[in-house]
């Protein structure tokens, strides 16, 4: 049986300057009953990552990115995949036993299903991550088939995707970079006519890394949530988002170094600007209160 999981799905890492955490996520995942063949991508580490990841853990395939890709090193891993699946897997969460076999077993049964987020539970006490009522209770209208509720918006390193629907989304948009880059992702997966759904059983862990710069993190969440905005969004659905997500932001520099950034991309925004179906922004403007209401989605730090 185990076989019969590595056939299907592959398990994707990126990771840059995290090397002790990500030796634990591996040692974690390869010891999985239902583990599968795992791609790390290493975001141009300088503290050793790609040296040791070769010498404890020589069956994984390492790809040694030329610089910090960010989520976009994503892309490179998936073109490396033999697997109609795809596992995304941070270097700070593990997939629970038995969550890559269902993850694959719900991609094998719903042929028109693109995306599949699991529940997320954060060590050490082991709490539901906040953005999980939004997911449990997603107002997003699906079809009768879907085994769970329908969503317009995922979390890479708790979901499983197949393959041809990442190609088909045109993968992770290197103008993101990195933050929030999963919102354009979902809504180019659902503009091409893919669902996504959530799935209680299929659990990951997740210990959020202290190796990280929460400012800057703020500053491109809030850009690249602008940035789809103008791109995917109508004129009405635009002004009134930005008004939430800029109300819910600190006023302060990182804030406003964030809309600057934001605006000095209005030039391409512009050439590159495709609005959504009227079904999906429907499902969207659905989503609005319980975002607005999110206590995930206050930009802090």
């Amino acid at each position: 049986m185990e076989d019969e999981v590595k056939d299907r799905i592959t398990v994707v890492v990126i990771t840059h300057n995290r090397r002790a955490q990500l030796l634990e996520t591996l040692a974690s995942m390869t010891a999985l009953p239902d583990a599968a063949p795992i791609v790390v991508v290493d975001n141009a580490s300088t503290d050793g990552t790609a040296d040791t990841v070769e010498e404890r853990f020589p069956s994984i395939r390492l790809i040694r990115a030329p610089r910090n890709l960010g989520a976009v090193a994503r892309n490179l891993a998936v073109r490396e995949v033999e697997t109609p699946y795809v596992a995304f897997c941070d270097d700070d969460t593990r997939w629970q036993p038995g969550s890559l076999r269902r993850a694959a077993d719900r991609l094998d049964a719903f042929p028109g299903l693109g995306v599949v987020t699991g529940r997320c539970l954060v060590e050490p006490s082991l709490t539901e991550d906040p953005i999980t009522p939004e997911l449990r209770h997603s107002p997003v209208p699906g079809p009768e088939w879907l085994p769970g509720p329908a969503l317009l918006g995922v979390m890479a390193g708790l979901s499983a995707v197949r393959v041809r629907a990442f190609h088909d989304a045109g993968g992770f948009s290197d103008r993101m970079w990195l933050g929030g880059e999963e919102e354009l992702f979902a809504l180019d997966l659902a503009s091409n006519g893919w669902w996504m759904c959530w799935d209680e059983e299929m659990v990951i862990h997740h210990a959020p890394s202290p190796v990280r710069d929460p400012r800057r993190r703020r500053q491109l969440g809030i850009r690249n949530t602008l940035w789809t905005l103008w791109l995917r969004r109508p004129l009405g659905s635009v002004l009134r988002r930005m008004v939430t997500v800029l109300r819910s932001a600190p006023f302060d520099r990182a804030t406003f170094a964030a809309v600057a950034e934001a605006v000095r991309g209005i030039p391409w925004v512009m050439r590159e600007r495709a609005v959504v179906p009227a079904a999906v922004e429907r499902g969207l403007v659905l989503l609005e209160e319980s975002q607005r209401n999110s206590v995930a989605r206050r930009y802090v730090g």
